[in-house]
């Protein structure tokens, strides 16, 4: 199948720039990077895409058992850039992205030049001397209400993710994209996200990396982005004035400054 119309592939800004690959995270697509493209356009070639599964990519190319653990969607990162012959690409992964983008580096070093981590979480469970913000139970009760009742978990999860309780709008649209992924689909993802752990994984990076966290993160605490700052040698942590889970939605300027700021070194 086509890799453009499989992930709905979209390619915009400065044909002769550094090449800019945008992903999304769980529930999302590559319209919540809206704010972030044109502070990179004129600059910058930017990619944008959907995973298998999520926004407006092909229903048909979906596979469980390709999707449910992280690998499957690094391969679609690596297998859009090998349809548009990226080499030494930027990869800014939002959320598990991060993660993924780590994956999908190691697959295809030649690939990816860089990675810009956006609120990461190598694991999301608390550990022996490390805390990833929940207890398997809370795991356990969040993927139980996730798959007893989508819609239902999608209205009372968004706002939280979100944060910014005085800015309803964005916990709205959070919702409103939660619940335009097909529930099936999205139960695969919401288990490769929340149940992964890719700390070891870290351990590859090789690229100039940007670790970005916010000052209170439900999803992805402060101690979540010093673990991942720590694990990879030379990267950069930036705190990001934000709160919430998606800064590049609430507090766009911010994040756009960080990135911009870091690509610039990169030149």
């Amino acid at each position: 199948m086509d890799i453009d119309r499989r992930n709905n592939v979209t390619v915009t800004g400065n044909p002769h720039g550094r090449t800019v690959v945008l992903a999304h995270g769980f529930g999302c697509d590559q319209n919540m990077w809206r704010l972030t493209v044109p502070a990179l356009a004129e600059d910058y070639r930017v990619v944008l895409f959907d995973y298998v599964g999520s926004g407006r990519s092909e229903p048909s190319a979906f596979s469980e058992g390709r999707y449910a653990s992280l690998d499957g969607y690094a391969q679609d990162v690596v297998e859009v850039c090998k349809a548009l012959d990226l080499r030494d690409a930027v990869f800014v992964g939002h959320s598990v992205s991060a993660m993924i983008g780590v994956l999908a580096a190691d697959m295809a070093p030649e690939r990816i030049g860089a990675l810009v981590m956006v609120a990461p979480s190598p694991r999301y469970i608390d550990d022996d001397g490390y805390r990833g913000g929940f207890t398997a139970e809370d795991i356990d009760e969040l993927l139980a209400s996730l798959e007893s009742n989508y819609l239902g978990w999608s209205a009372a999860m968004a706002p939280v993710i979100m944060g910014n309780a005085e800015r309803p709008a964005l916990g709205e649209e959070l919702k409103n994209s939660f619940c335009a992924t097909d529930p099936d689909m999205a139960r695969v993802f919401a288990r490769a996200t929340f149940l992964s752990d890719s700390r070891e994984d870290l351990k590859s990076v090789r690229v100039p990396t940007l670790v970005l966290e916010c000052v209170q993160d439900v999803i992805a605490p402060r101690e979540v982005g010093a673990f991942v700052h720590r694990a990879i040698p030379g990267s950069t942590l930036v705190t990001l004035d934000a709160t919430g889970h998606c800064p590049h939605l609430s507090a766009p300027e911010a994040t756009n400054g960080a990135i911009m700021e870091f690509l610039a070194v990169l030149r």
